[in-house]
């Protein structure tokens, strides 16, 4: 699966194909949200919660950029 065609899928697809194809790298909290980060293929896909209710917020996919960033700076 590319990006592009990733990114032409609806939420729901979008969510069952995390499930399916994504291989979870690393996830972070803060007091705005909750991220897990997953690869798929050649490219990276964040998937974004509330950080209290727990619901689904928003899924970034991305090759390369800051996004990416946030993850390299927390602790091992």
């Amino acid at each position: 699966m590319t990006l592009h065609e990733f990114n032409k899928l609806d939420i729901t697809s979008q969510r069952r194909a995390v499930n399916e194809f994504g291989t979870f790298l690393e996830s972070y909290r803060d007091d705005k949200e909750r991220c897990s980060l997953y690869t798929i293929d050649m490219f990276f896909v964040e998937m974004i919660y509330h950080p209290i209710n727990k619901s689904m917020k928003e899924i970034r996919a991305f090759k390369h950029g800051h996004r990416l960033d946030i993850y390299s700076n927390l602790s091992i």
